[in-house]
């Protein structure tokens, strides 16, 4: 199953003459350089690439492409896997509205250690399930070395989040991983990094000559009270500019609350990015881990046109 994970952007020769601008500081060009080597031309979608065209394997063994031309990727689904039932609920209004990617968490990194830690094996189950079941891609966070394997067999993406983003040794691990896999894997910005560490971080993940990769905004911390993180939607301007990479916006950790979403969700697409992440729980008030700042799928339905009629401008669809 092609399931594009990434959107509308310059062609690989128009990426090569912003490598060798000399508008880009140095460092920039040295690791764009390493990057254009192993990122792939874009795709165009066509109908024989719609997400929903057949179901997936429960160990992915071919290659999804990163690129595709007028698209933005929508990765949805809960903060935690909790049950069969909650991804069963989220899947059907995925599919419902031809959407392809699906996302939770199997394991949970959390700050207080009496948190919910997540399902573990059996929450990779569960995403494997629903991947064969339902005919959806599924993402879902890898938390250290020793889960490592186990996660690249259940799911068609991994995930590396702002906690490990300068955990060299993981992102080592799953550059290795996915160079034999051909797994996307998506990273997350640490919550103090600047981008340029961020791009550091991400060619760790292209040392065993991967292009499958792609980056993900989900906020800063700043002294800013008034919402969870702060988030830097010129982040996205700023990696177009200094990197082939696309990027993804969540925009549900930088929120903190649902009714913010849908504001920063709109933003993100008019911005230009390539994904967007959005948490969608069937009951919001009783979820185990940020209940917060997730939406139900009513309000999810409710935002999905407004996205796509953003989108529609800008000569994209939202899968």
């Amino acid at each position: 199953m092609n399931v594009p994970f990434q959107a509308d952007r310059a062609s690989c020769d128009e990426l090569r003459c912003l490598q060798s601008s000399n508008s880009l500081p140095s460092s920039d060009q040295q690791l764009n350089s390493k990057l254009l080597s192993n990122h792939p031309s874009n795709h165009q979608l066509s109908s024989s690439q719609s997400p929903r065209s057949q179901p997936l394997s429960t160990q992915p063994s071919s290659r999804q492409p990163l690129s595709c031309k007028g698209a933005i990727t929508l990765f949805a689904g809960p903060c935690a896997v909790e049950s069969y039932g909650q991804m069963q609920k989220v899947a059907v209004c995925l599919r419902r509205n031809q959407l392809g990617w699906i996302r939770g968490g199997a394991f949970k990194l959390r700050t207080s250690s009496h948190s919910f830690q997540g399902l573990g094996q059996a929450g990779l189950d569960i995403l494997a399930r629903i991947a064969q079941e339902y005919g959806l891609a599924t993402i879902t966070e890898v938390v250290s070395t020793g889960s490592l394997e186990a996660t690249a067999q259940a799911v068609d993406a991994l995930q590396v989040g702002a906690r490990n983003m300068y955990n060299y040794e993981l992102l080592k691990a799953v550059s290795r991983v996915i160079a034999q896999s051909h797994q996307p894997v998506l990273l997350k910005r640490g919550i103090a990094a600047t981008i340029a560490e961020w791009l550091e971080a991400a060619a760790y993940l292209a040392l065993a000559d991967n292009s499958d990769v792609m980056l993900c905004e989900r906020g800063l911390r700043t002294f800013e009270q008034s919402y969870r993180y702060t988030l830097d939607i010129a982040a996205v301007a700023v990696v177009h500019q200094r990197s082939p990479l696309p990027v993804c916006v969540d925009v549900s950790h930088a929120a903190g609350t649902a009714a913010l979403v849908p504001s920063l969700a709109q933003a993100a697409v008019a911005a230009g990015a390539d994904a967007l992440m959005i948490e969608v729980h069937p009951s919001p008030l009783h979820a185990r881990s940020d209940g917060a700042q997730q939406l139900s799928i009513q309000e999810f339905e409710e935002l999905l046109p407004r996205l796509r009629r953003i989108a529609a401008t800008l000569d994209k669809k939202i899968i």
